[in-house]
């Protein structure tokens, strides 16, 4: 009779062994995949607070992007603005030159007047260079200024014909001008300050365009002498 009861009693033990070690297992089981869910969720919170800075520091480098390009704008507009300043000074600057020049050059006194033009053999079609008639011309007027020994001014003024660009014409004329002021500077010494250039270009011819001769004496340059 104890055989059996110690029997039995062993096999309810086998029995119930397996049932216990199975829930033992699965509460294990569990246990990892909640601390791997665990791990899981912290990792996620970590990478959406990493995103979350990384947003904020995008949105940081652009309001600063935009911030320079306002910023390089304004700087372009200051400097066209102080570029269009300087040139209506400059521009104010030589209005009131030439005015002054004017009301000064009224003042005086015209001596007289020397004429280089194509048809007394000095300057040719299209030349600036100042041929021996011509620098014999203005050394001859030079000689009378010395003798005189006044103190004047000369006024200079270049003039072509109407052949060409109107634009070009007046380049012309003031290069021929030029090219007076600088033999009276150079080879006789005529302070630079006492002498003025002008260009009228084609705009005041003294003879009809239409013949030869008339195109021959409208290229000239006109020396004026001022007491």
């Amino acid at each position: 009779m104890r055989n059996l009861v110690f029997v039995g009693v062993v096999a309810m033990a086998l029995s119930v062994a397996p049932a216990c070690a199975t829930k033992k297992f699965v509460r294990t089981s569990v246990g990892e995949v909640n601390d791997k869910v665990g791990t899981m969720g912290k990792s996620l919170e970590e990478t959406q607070e990493r995103v979350k800075t990384a947003e904020g520091r995008i949105v940081e480098v652009d309001a600063k992007a935009g911030a320079a390009n306002d910023a390089a704008a304004k700087a372009n507009a200051a400097a066209a603005a102080a570029a269009t300043t300087a040139g209506r000074a400059a521009e104010v600057g030589k209005t009131a030159d030439a005015r002054a020049a004017g009301v000064e050059a009224e003042t005086r006194k015209l001596i007289f007047t020397t004429v280089l033009s194509e048809d007394r053999g000095q300057f040719k079609l299209g030349k600036t260079d100042l041929p021996e008639d011509a620098t014999a011309a203005i050394d001859n007027m030079v000689n009378q200024l010395k003798a005189d020994k006044k103190a004047v001014w000369v006024e200079i003024e270049g003039h072509t014909d109407n052949v060409g660009d109107a634009k070009f014409n007046e380049q012309l004329g003031l290069k021929r001008a030029e090219a007076v002021k600088r033999y009276l500077y150079e080879k006789h010494q005529v302070p630079l300050h006492k002498i003025n250039v002008i260009s009228y270009g084609e705009e005041k011819p003294v003879a009809p365009n239409t013949t030869r001769d008339g195109r021959a004496q409208n290229r000239r340059v006109v020396i004026k002498v001022l007491a």
